[in-house]
Order: structure tokens, then C-alpha cells, then sequence
């Protein structure tokens, strides 16, 4: 059976955020994940881990100003010395909390700039955070994000990750695949997942249309699952979902799609 883990940016909205790693485990998750840890001292979110006996599987690097629109700035030529303190920061959370994976957002295309100069700071940039990364046995991970939620997002398709990975040659850098968001994008999810297995070191999930519990659109989650332990993917499954209603309520999709 594949291993989820709440995403406490999305799930148990209702409840405070610190308040949500307990709702957490009482739901019956062994580990947690979300967007940002940065609001909060680290030893707070800590303290709850302990406390619930909860595994923080994944958080991203800063992303800017979230609430202005901002989706992280790795490919913004004009904004290299925040990020590196961006990834300063992130470490540093990462260490206190235990935490081996986190996600870099690549940011939007800045405007004007030419595409060979966005791609070449991307690419500069992961190659210097997982350089720093790298010591702490830490994995950098990028994730494509569909157009239609996130316009203008500089990475969209797997194909795109897997060629700055390539190009990037970092060991310690790997592909995020988010099933909602490539199913949006182009399909073909379970060929993709096999043939890049080896890279894939995070998965998250969600249905379309709607972004709701798995079970509640187009996806074929019940093969899914089956095929994912098939094939031998031993990472998170992150539920990076949309509850239709309440949260409790929805998690029904685990023993009927996934047992």
C-alpha cells in the first residue's frame, strides 16, 4: 500500500495550522508535509512533530511574496542573492526538522526577460542550492506546475524538469511529480512514473476536475496505487488536495482506492 502524507497547507483547513498535526495523526497519517515552515520558529513545528510522532516529509523554499502572486523566484535573473538566502533559510529549517527532501518553485517568467537568460539562472541557481544542500543529505526537488492554475510558471512539463535535471547535474537534484498537475498538463501518467522511477523521489496527488479528494474526478487512482507499489516507488504520496467538504469525511479514498 502506497505511504501518504497530509498536506497540512491544504487539509484540516479549518483548524490553526500548528493545531493540524494533531488532526493529522488522529486521522490515522504517519507523516505530514506542506508549502512553508517560515512563519513559525522551527522548534514550534518541531515540538508538534514529536509530539504526534509525525515524519515532515517535504516543505519549499521560499517563494517570495506568496500573497502578491509570487511562486518562487529561481529563474529570475534580478533576484539571485534572495534566493541563495532563501536557501540559507531553508536549510536551516531542514536541519531542525529533520527534513531530507525540499522543493525549489522555479518562480514565473519574469517579464521581458529573454527565455535563454530565465532558463540559464534556473539552472545556475539549483546548481547552487544543491550544492549547499548536499552535505546535510538533502535532495533538491522540482516540480512542474500546469499552466491553467499557475500561469506563466516557468516549468510546466516532466519532459522540461527531466532536461534541467539532465543539464543541471547535480546528484542530489530530482523530479516532484504531481499527478494532478501532469494529468492537466499531458497525460500518459503511469508510462511517465515507470519510465522515470529512478528520478522520481516525491509524489503528490490530487483529482481533476477540481482538485478534490482522488476517487472524485477522471483519474484512474484505484490503478494508480496498485501500479505505483508495482513498480516500486517507496517515497510519499503527498495529499495535495482540495477537500470537497470535510477533511475526515473525505479520507474514505484510502480504503476504497487504495487497499
Amino acid at each position: 500500500m502506497p505511504k501518504f502524507a497530509a498536506n497540512l497547507s491544504m487539509l484540516f483547513a479549518d483548524t490553526p495550522f500548528l493545531d493540524r498535526f494533531a488532526r493529522a495523526r488522529q486521522a490515522g497519517f504517519e507523516a505530514v508535509e506542506f508549502l512553508f515552515p517560515y512563519a513559525y520558529p522551527a522548534e514550534q513545528i518541531a515540538a508538534q512533530l514529536r509530539q504526534h510522532q509525525l515524519t515532515l516529509v517535504l516543505f519549499n523554499l521560499p517563494p517570495g511574496d506568496w500573497d502578491a502572486g509570487e511562486r518562487g523566484m529561481a529563474c529570475h535573473p534580478q533576484r539571485i542573492g534572495e534566493f541563495r538566502e532563501g536557501v540559507d533559510q531553508a536549510r536551516d529549517y531542514a536541519l531542525a526538522l529533520g527534513v531530507t527532501q525540499v522543493h525549489c518553485m522555479a518562480g514565473k517568467i519574469p517579464p521581458g526577460a529573454s527565455a535563454e537568460l530565465v532558463r540559464a539562472t534556473y539552472l545556475d541557481n539549483l546548481r547552487y542550492a544543491a550544492q549547499q544542500l548536499a552535505p546535510h543529505g538533502i535532495n533538491l526537488l522540482i516540480e512542474p506546475i500546469n499552466h491553467f492554475d499557475m500561469p506563466g510558471y516557468f516549468l510546466n512539463r516532466s519532459s522540461q524538469a527531466l532536461e534541467i535535471i539532465r543539464d543541471a547535474a547535480c546528484p542530489n537534484l530530482f523530479l516532484q511529480y504531481d499527478i494532478y498537475h501532469m494529468q492537466r498538463m499531458e497525460g500518459e501518467l503511469s508510462n511517465t512514473i515507470k519510465a522515470n522511477l529512478p528520478l522520481i523521489k516525491h509524489m503528490q496527488i490530487a483529482d481533476t476536475p477540481g482538485r478534490h479528494e482522488p476517487g472524485t474526478g477522471e483519474i484512474n487512482y484505484r490503478h494508480l496505487f496498485a501500479f505505483i507499489d508495482q513498480i516500486g516507488y517507496d517515497g510519499w504520496l503527498g495529499c495535495e488536495y482540495n477537500p470537497a467538504g470535510d477533511t475526515d469525511a473525505g479520507l474514505a479514498w484510502r480504503q476504497t482506492l487504495a487497499t
